[in-house]
């Protein structure tokens, strides 16, 4: 079961979250972990990861919850977050397979992309939020029996922390990483769907996007097991603004 920490709201960021979970488990690479897109209507679910070496690691402290960054801001730093984390990576489940899957396995589906395409591997883990969705689940005996499955999940020391985007410099990196790399995908989707407005609502649930899917129908992004019509409020703070933060 992961270890949960909670944060204050405006505290800097910084590493000294990295530093004591490599203290606690004696390790050095520290993998930080955020995901973006869990609310939206359409479109993947997206998760970063940035690994850092607890060694040889500078402080950044310009890094911040990439939902508080203007867009350029995030793109300009896109570049410097790589090349200050050890390792990095962006993975995605799609909407389909979000609908087949649920979010939960979705987010680990993502999750473990991500960690694939790091140059390294991380020892232990920070995840942004209160919920371990990362670590690999028990295995039943359908799993047993599925030997041609790829594995889905980590087994490694994995340590929620609330707000993580907020305070942790690793996570923060990787919620940059993320939100561009989705961002960029929902604005090529909208050039070949522009009724929906992806360009403008990054798939979250604005009126006007409800509206659209009312008058046109779902799309192929659209995750279809969700109520898309509904007038319940957003997922996120983001999706009420006109313009994507």
């Amino acid at each position: 079961m992961a270890a949960t920490t909670k944060t204050g709201k405006n505290q800097p960021t910084t590493l000294d979250h990295e530093r004591a979970l490599a203290a606690r488990h004696g390790v050095k690479l520290i993998g930080a972990v955020d995901e973006v897109g869990r609310g939206a209507l359409a479109g993947p679910i997206t998760v970063g990861i940035t690994v850092i070496d607890i060694n040889e690691v500078s402080e950044f402290p310009e890094l911040r919850d990439s939902k508080l960054l203007r867009p350029e801001t995030r793109e300009a730093l896109v570049p410097q977050v790589r090349q200050w984390a050890a390792g990095y990576g962006v993975g995605h489940a799609s909407a389909e397979e979000i609908d087949s899957l649920g979010v939960t396995a979705a987010l680990r589906l993502a999750g473990t992309r991500a960690v694939e395409q790091c140059a390294v591997a991380p020892e232990a883990i920070l995840l942004d939020g209160s919920y371990d969705w990362l670590t690999a689940p028990e295995p039943d005996l359908f799993d047993v029996l599925a030997d041609d499955r790829d594995p889905v999940g980590l087994h490694l020391p994995v340590t929620t922390i609330i707000k993580g985007d907020m305070t942790c410099q690793a996570i923060a990196g990787a919620s940059i990483l993320a939100k561009v790399e989705r961002d960029g995908i929902m604005s090529e989707l909208a050039s070949a769907h522009p009724d929906f407005g992806w360009d403008i609502n990054k798939g979250y649930a604005t009126a006007a996007h409800r509206a659209a899917i009312t008058a046109l129908g779902p799309c192929d992004y659209h995750r279809k097991s969700w109520n898309l019509t509904s007038q319940a409020d957003t997922a996120e703070g983001e999706a009420t603004t006109k313009k994507a933060k």
